[in-house]
């Protein structure tokens, strides 16, 4: 999922990561984790203030989900709990932003798929 960051290791890792997918003719499914791993997914109007293409980047399907809250639990090569995630997500963020909110989501998501 970040193939892009062989490139870059800005928030638009994710658009490199589409295009060297596309590139090397990466399944469609595939393509789609890599795009919408960013933040906790990211919407329309948040990647236009942050300078990508505009457009919606919320995960969709279990994987794409589940990779995307992966991704959060990882800061470098150290993971971390889930309540550690969201407080670091809200000191970078900011506790209000619709990140927060979308990791929260996805983790109770989660959670439930695992009962």
């Amino acid at each position: 999922h970040d193939i892009g960051r062989s490139r870059t290791h800005a928030i638009n890792h994710a658009i490199a990561g589409v295009e060297i997918g596309n590139a090397l003719g990466f399944p469609e499914a595939l393509i789609h984790i890599i795009e919408r791993h960013i933040g906790a997914g990211i919407t329309a109007a948040e990647a236009r203030r942050l300078g990508l293409p505009e457009k919606d980047y919320l995960p969709q399907t279990p994987e794409e989900k589940i990779v995307s809250y992966a991704d959060n639990l990882i800061s470098g090569v150290r993971e971390m709990p889930f309540y550690e995630a969201l407080d670091r997500l809200k000191e970078i963020l900011g506790p209000d932003h619709e990140g927060v909110e979308l990791f929260r989501k996805q983790h109770c998501e989660i959670q439930e798929w695992m009962k």
